[in-house]
């Protein structure tokens, strides 16, 4: 894994052995920042579930102002805090070695973050409870972007296995809908076309990106 781009660009990252965590893929990474990047240069940046925190410096690396990485596990702190020295970004970023609803306690009454990243752990159903109680907290304003829509749709996914033999553009629209910061998806295609996508027997869906029009 390797920051793609800004000041540390090209520079690797460590990761965790194991099945502890779920590094985000260098190209699903890329693909998350072609969208943020407009909102990156400056921003204050919360990265719950951090893991490795590839993603929070990957956005110091491209500009932004202050990042926080949330994430319990003591291993991936470690990681976290070899990453960010190594990348020269420690200055930047405050990590909280603590489970993210105690996180998001402590970070009441603080300055609110332009940017919020999420990504829980698999097939534990957090996102939905996690996007709930942060329509409450004091440091998300109109203007905070939760990007989590990736997440939602794998989790959608996930959940059809192969139960399904087609991807519902409705079930879809509505999980994309209840991430804050989305007013509307009436638009909303699957590779390409608007509607319902067959899958072939034997198949199963995987998400290769999101693009935001």
């Amino acid at each position: 894994m390797r920051v793609i781009a800004g000041k540390a660009r090209r520079l690797n990252l460590k990761t965790i052995p194991g099945n502890e965590t779920r590094p985000t893929t260098d190209r699903i990474k890329e693909t998350l920042f072609n969208i943020l990047q407009p909102e990156i240069p400056g921003c204050r940046f919360l990265d719950l579930f951090s893991g490795s925190g590839a993603i929070g410096i990957e956005a110091l690396s491209r500009g932004a102002e202050y990042a926080v990485f949330v994430e319990k596990n003591p291993k991936a702190c470690t990681c976290i805090r070899e990453n960010l020295s190594f990348t020269k970004l420690t200055d930047g970023g405050k990590l909280l070695n603590m489970d993210v609803l105690q996180a998001l306690r402590s970070l009441e009454g603080g300055e609110p973050f332009d940017c919020i990243f999420m990504d829980p752990p698999y097939n534990k159903q957090l996102e939905k409870e996690m996007l709930e109680r942060m329509q409450h907290v004091s440091f998300i304003d109109e203007d905070t972007m939760i990007k989590n829509i990736e997440a939602a749709i794998k989790s959608y996914f996930s959940e059809m296995a192969i139960a399904k033999s087609y991807i519902s553009q409705i079930r879809i629209g509505s999980e994309v809908l209840k991430i804050a910061g989305v007013e509307d998806c009436t638009n909303i295609k699957i590779n390409g076309s608007a509607g319902n996508v067959e899958i072939p027997v034997g198949y199963v869906p995987v998400l290769k990106g999101v693009s935001i029009i």
